[in-house]
């Protein structure tokens, strides 16, 4: 039961990012066929690069739609996939506990424990019996007769939100800046903001003509626009900053 280390790996990605968004881009202005302008990818990329770095800024993000990642992701908890599902425009295809047996169960610790010592020896202590509940649960279903996915998918229901996964995820490039705003966010939960910025440096090295200025929808903006209740204090409030304009 070996306390387990995020791991972020980039599988896949679209093809001549770039010439794709640049001519799903044009196709909407252009009386030309979207092919012809493709096939233009290698005449002057510092153009194309540019002219989607210009159509980003301007909100014009449809054809980044085109363009998508795939990750592969371990070392994270099932409370970070459980928020993270949430982001529906995206394909997940996630570790089972129901065929995938837990009897030496990985897991995450929450820095907040993991740095006070009585804080988290009662954390292993507890993650512990739960294995040892585990165990003696999926022994007596087998003694019962019932084996495999049969006993695991009951079994499973004493498992801990600790307990560790693993997880493909594929998003395109529009959701994935929606993604970036949201988890990267000061106030997003630590894990998945853990998450969120690991994926965002790849991506940023990948395809920077999109993911340059990604991230937080508050270090977009200038502003916070969160609220009073809800702001972490590093941006004025959107209500301070549109006063100041006026």
């Amino acid at each position: 039961m070996p306390q387990v280390q995020l791991n972020v790996r980039l599988l896949e990605m679209s093809q001549h990012p770039v010439a794709l968004i640049y001519a799903a881009c044009r196709q909407c202005y252009s009386p030309r066929f979207a092919g012809e302008l493709f096939d233009e990818k290698e005449e002057d990329p510092k153009k194309q690069a540019a002219f989607i770095r210009k159509v980003v800024a301007s909100g014009h993000e449809s054809p980044l739609e085109h363009v998508k990642f795939t990750f592969a992701i371990e070392g994270v908890s099932r409370a970070l996939t459980h928020q993270l599902v949430r982001h529906r425009i995206a394909s997940f295809s996630q570790q089972s506990q129901r065929y995938v047996k837990e009897t030496n169960f990985d897991y995450v610790i929450p820095p907040s424990i993991e740095q006070d010592a009585s804080l988290k020896a009662e954390f292993l202590k507890t993650m512990e019996m739960i294995q040892s509940s585990y165990n003696r649960l999926l022994e007596a279903f087998n003694k019962k007769g019932k084996v495999g996915q049969n006993a695991n998918q009951d079994v499973r229901f004493v498992l801990p939100q600790a307990a560790e996964t693993k997880i493909v995820v594929t998003m395109n490039c529009r959701e994935l800046i929606h993604f970036f705003h949201q988890r990267c966010c000061q106030r997003a939960q630590w894990e998945i903001k853990r998450l969120g910025d690991e994926m965002l440096k790849i991506c940023r090295q990948k395809l920077p003509e999109v993911f340059v200025d990604a991230g937080a929808k508050c270090d977009a903006l200038g502003y916070c626009p969160e609220g009073e209740a809800f702001s972490c204090g590093k941006y004025p409030l959107k209500e301070k900053v549109i006063g100041k304009r006026k």
